[in-house]
């Protein structure tokens, strides 16, 4: 692209915000003006908003943000840390007795795209621009040479984050930071899994784009009593923009967000994910390859969950595979899905730094039909719990064409718990291990002739309580090798009812085996969906004890 695009796309950009040049703002006018919101007044609504995303897809792409002074663009983790919003200059600050409030966060480190807040009154329909300047910032220990800082009025700030009584300054509810992520807590105060405005070729073979989020206006709570706030986006990236309305509601237990967004494809886009969540999965009850730690479990998410189109309820554990696993499950019409983290018990972490007992779950709502397409998910094998390897997106089934427009609308649900669930019998935990002897029997000297692997799901809920059909049938089926030894056994200590079963392979492959399970009663069904996907080893592998030690 060359110099004369860049700047026309830049001035359409700007001529939109309606704001003169930020050379053209004196220094001495910030000083003076006691609002944080020291821009003019321009006109705005959603309306503008969307008008502004299709003539921004009409014009080439500006390319990745411009470089950071040298005193921010070196800054280490700690030392980004250390810079603090000033509290007293918060957006509503003036508001007395607020329930809400938002600070904004520095661009520095490897946040280098420069966002633009505006102050809206919703009343009037106007907006007004917040500009960086260093008195914003409590810069402690950072290190931060502020004489680089001086003029740069256009800097602009990295992301938000949002506040509610009575943590108003100590403790964020919700955050935007760095290209379209966005998180939020339920009332642990606890981060955990994140959200994205979009994803584009997660998984294809065309290089992942991650659009940004590059303005942001906040609507003033009509009220002081007011836990809920209205903030607009906009999103620019390579093959997309695109004008986002967030209402959120900030209750006492959870955070729940609804989202209208309009998406302008600059260009046909392969792969299109809607409602991205990105989470972390190390090892759990079912996948212990990396849990060489002091910790049982270290995830954010166990599991992902599925109300299908047709009504079904499917739970599909998450895995940490040895290579990168991509699953897509067709549906049409999906009425709710999410990553979950379902286990809160701190004796399953022992984690004092992470905290996972205390992370929410994130559950999708769709509003309105969405028709076909599928709920891909993608496994990346990881070493840590320091990157997330779990991407989770519904993909529409229609074809992403230059020059159109595609939009959506749904509720986010952060909580402990999604607000819905099966009325039928819930996967309570997943586990295996080595399987081919008696249950109950330690192997000792009796080792098995022929390998095998157990599994162990367990099942809660009233459903299996008195079953109409009688007993209790596993309905079992698998893509490859064979199940034997199939047990349903009753558990007091949770009052549901385990199925064992071990899984024989048949040949040498190593391909993953998908396995489905759920439980009937005569022709009544009495459980969700177990999915699950096994990754059998090699067969040098396929022994419990090295030979060397028997002989």
């Amino acid at each position: 692209m060359d110099r004369r695009a860049v700047l026309k796309a830049s001035l359409a950009f700007a001529a939109y915000f309606g704001v003169p040049s930020m050379a053209a703002i004196s220094r001495s006018a910030i000083a003076a003006d006691v609002d944080i919101a020291d821009g003019s007044a321009t006109t705005f609504d959603f309306d503008t908003l969307r008008q502004m995303a299709l003539d921004l897809s009409r014009q080439p792409f500006s390319g990745p943000p411009g470089e950071l002074p040298s005193t921010l663009a070196t800054l280490a983790p700690q030392a980004y840390n250390a810079i603090q919003y000033d509290a007293e200059h918060s957006l509503w600050y003036d508001i007395e007795g607020r329930q809400l409030d938002v600070q904004f966060f520095h661009v520095g480190m490897g946040f280098k795209r420069r966002v633009r807040m505006f102050s809206v009154d919703p009343e009037q329909r106007q907006a007004r621009e917040v500009h960086f300047r260093p008195e914003l910032f409590n810069y402690n220990d950072a290190g931060v040479d502020t004489s680089q800082l001086e003029g740069q009025d256009d800097l602009g700030f990295a992301g938000f984050k949002a506040f509610k009584a009575p943590e108003l300054t100590s403790r964020d509810v919700v955050s935007f930071l760095g290209a379209s992520y966005f998180r939020a807590v339920d009332d642990t105060y606890q981060y955990g899994l994140s959200a994205r405005g979009l994803a584009i070729n997660t998984f294809t073979d065309q290089t992942e784009e991650f659009p940004d989020f590059v303005a942001f206006w906040f609507e003033t709570p009509k009220s002081a009593s007011d836990t809920t706030f209205t903030v607009y986006a906009l999103l620019d990236g390579p093959s997309a923009t695109g004008a986002y309305r967030f209402v959120i509601h900030c209750e006492a237990e959870r955070v729940v967000m609804e989202i209208d967004k309009h998406i302008h494809a600059r260009a046909a886009i392969e792969q299109l994910g809607i409602t991205p969540m990105t989470s972390m999965f190390s090892c759990g009850n079912n996948e212990r390859r990396m849990c060489d730690t002091i910790h049982p479990q270290i995830h954010d998410s166990d599991r992902l969950a599925m109300w299908r189109g047709n009504g079904e309820w499917v739970c599909r554990p998450l895995n940490n595979p040895q290579k990168l696993q991509f699953n897509a499950f067709a549906d049409d019409s999906p009425k709710g899905f999410g990553l979950l983290q379902l286990d809160h018990d701190f004796d399953n972490y022992q984690d004092i730094v992470g905290w996972y007992n205390k992370r929410p779950s994130l559950w999708v709502e769709p509003l309105g039909d969405w028709g076909k397409g599928s709920l891909n998910l993608l496994e990346i094998p990881t070493t840590g719990e320091t990157l997330d390897n779990i991407v989770c997106f519904w993909q529409p089934e229609k074809s992403i064409e230059a020059g159109q427009e595609y939009s959506y609308r749904y509720r986010l649900y952060w909580s402990a718990r999604p607000p819905v669930s099966s009325p039928l019998a819930n996967v309570y935990a997943t586990r295996t291990g080595m399987g081919g002897f008696i249950e109950g029997w330690a192997p000792g000297e009796h080792f098995p002739e022929v390998w095998a692997r157990r599994f162990a799901v367990d099942f809660v809920g009233d459903s299996l309580k008195n079953p109409s059909g009688g007993g209790i049938e596993p309905v079992i089926t698998i893509s490859g090798g064979e199940v034997r030894d199939v047990h349903v056994l009753y558990v007091e200590p949770f009052d549901g009812y385990r199925i064992l079963f071990d899984w024989y392979p048949t040949s040498d492959a190593v391909d993953p085996i998908d396995m489905r399970l759920f439980l009937r009663s005569g022709d009544d069904t009495l459980s969700e969906t177990w999915l699950y996907q096994y990754f059998p080893p090699p067969p040098e592998e396929r022994r419990y004890i090295d030979d060397r030690v028997m002989s």
